[in-house]
């Protein structure tokens, strides 16, 4: 199974100079190759509408693909090349030969998304020319990778293709014995370099070996809560609380944000200010990843081996209101500055990092992590398949029967873990009318009631 291992460097005043180097060379190259196809594209094409025989297209040349720009880089290397807006000169044979294929390669494949679209069909928007703070990586592959040559107590060295000295990592998480590095990425952050190593471990078997039957016993379900603190609520009756890392940082970052815009673009201060305001994004997505792999550990030490959870879709979630007008023309208020507040915590929240992170930690734990389709589990009661929560302001339900308070978020995952084992009935719409076809209820409403059981509050 392949690894990723990423480490923090600490370069010497040379090597950061020598680094930094690196990254301006890449960066022109990749921006290079993209004004080259965009050049490409205005002059060898016409309008639909017009003539060939009376719009003539001159100089036409083929169409620049990533082998054909790969294959300028042994003249590019020769001499000195210079940026024309600048007058600067860059050295191309500074960079390992794999590091500036890597570029060419991140190029078309910007450019081919755009053009033809992913496997998926989807087409991303058009390719951007990257600046010093929008393109931080270089890439190591083939045989021009980095070899681990000296390792002490808490350190690690390693050497890089046309790099002088050893580049120093700090090793805050050891290596699994056996390990072969396969690629390398080398990154600039806000605070410093960051290396990561992709190694290959067969000690664990990969996801297609893994055969597990999912079962009542063996599985969990969870449904993402958003309200007030609570971040999941899984099927046993347990509640996880979220963090909110972004609203605790909000009024921070926009004092930041607020004098950085004030500064003059490429004075001093505002440099100082756009690394202070780095800083602050940094901790933000670190405290979001450090949360996704405690809230996925406390998921994995309940002994579950398949994991189920609603399928989201988080682009439509995050969507602006359709705007409403009237017969004038005049807009009319349409709810989205309340949408605004919403969009914000969707994204804070950041479930489909969690969902990413979960499903990496599970796979090397020999667990199953398994999307299911939400539709009406957060409405029905899991025991009797009556639509009880039918306004999202209903957040708990008194069973007069059974005497129990059944909560909405961990009814909808006890819900989802049915859907998961296909036991969800199954539901249709009858003159307009939402209406329970086939229910297989009294295969689960023992276990269900058990849960809610545990749920409940000592009475005083």
């Amino acid at each position: 199974m392949l690894l990723n291992y990423q480490y923090r460097a600490y370069p010497e005043t040379s090597q950061k100079s020598l680094l930094n180097n690196w990254l301006r060379v890449a960066r022109y190259w990749y921006n290079w190759q993209l004004g080259d196809r965009f050049d490409w594209w205005e002059k060898n094409r016409s309008a639909i509408n017009s003539c060939r025989l009376i719009c003539h297209t001159s100089d036409l040349r083929n169409n620049p693909t990533r082998y054909s720009q790969q294959g300028l880089l042994p003249g590019l290397k020769k001499d000195l090349q210079k940026v024309r807006h600048s007058g600067e000169l860059l050295d191309f044979s500074l960079l390992p030969a794999n590091t500036l294929q890597d570029v060419t390669k991140r190029a078309d494949l910007a450019f081919q998304r755009f053009i033809k679209g992913d496997s998926s069909g989807n087409h991303s928007g058009k390719p951007r020319f990257k600046s010093a703070a929008r393109y931080r990586t270089l890439g190591f592959t083939g045989v021009q990778i980095p070899k681990i040559v000296h390792t002490e107590k808490d350190w690690l060295f390693v050497t890089l293709p046309r790099f002088k000295g050893w580049l120093k990592l700090r090793c805050h998480r050891p290596l699994p014995n056996g390990f072969k590095v396969k690629s390398a990425l080398l990154t600039k952050k806000a605070d410093s370099w960051y290396i990561t190593l992709c190694v290959e471990d067969k000690s664990i078997p990969s996801p297609a070996d893994n055969k597990i039957i999912p079962d009542w016993d063996n599985s969990l379900g969870m449904d993402a809560v958003l309200h007030e603190d609570d971040y999941l609520a899984t099927s046993e009756g347990e509640k996880l609380p979220s963090l909110k890392s972004f609203r605790k940082k909000q009024s921070k970052l926009a004092k930041v944000s607020e004098k950085k815009s004030k500064r003059r673009k490429g004075s001093k201060s505002r440099r100082k200010l756009a690394k202070r305001e780095a800083r602050i994004h940094q901790r933000v997505a670190r405290s979001r990843k450090d949360h996704a792999c405690k809230t996925s550990h406390a998921l994995l030490r309940t002994g579950k081996k398949v994991f189920f959870h609603e399928k989201l879709n988080l682009k439509g979630l995050s969507k602006r209101n359709k705007a409403k007008q009237d017969n004038s023309g005049k807009y009319l208020p349409n709810g989205q500055s309340t949408k605004s507040g919403l969009n914000k915590s969707w994204q804070d929240a950041a479930f489909g990092e969690f969902f990413k992170t979960l499903q990496h930690i599970a796979e090397k734990a020999g667990c199953k992590v398994i999307p299911v389709n939400p539709a009406y589990t957060s409405q029905l009661l899991p025991y009797k398949d009556e639509f009880v929560f039918t306004d999202c302001s209903i957040r708990k339900y008194w069973d007069e029967e059974y005497a129990l308070w059944i909560d909405r978020d961990i009814s909808a995952g006890c819900n989802i873990k049915r859907v998961g084992l296909n036991v969800f009935p199954t539901i249709k719409r009858r003159s307009g009318k939402v209406v329970v076809d086939k229910t297989t209820t009294n295969s689960t409403a023992k276990e269900v009631l058990a849960v809610f059981s545990r749920c409940q509050k000592p009475t005083l």
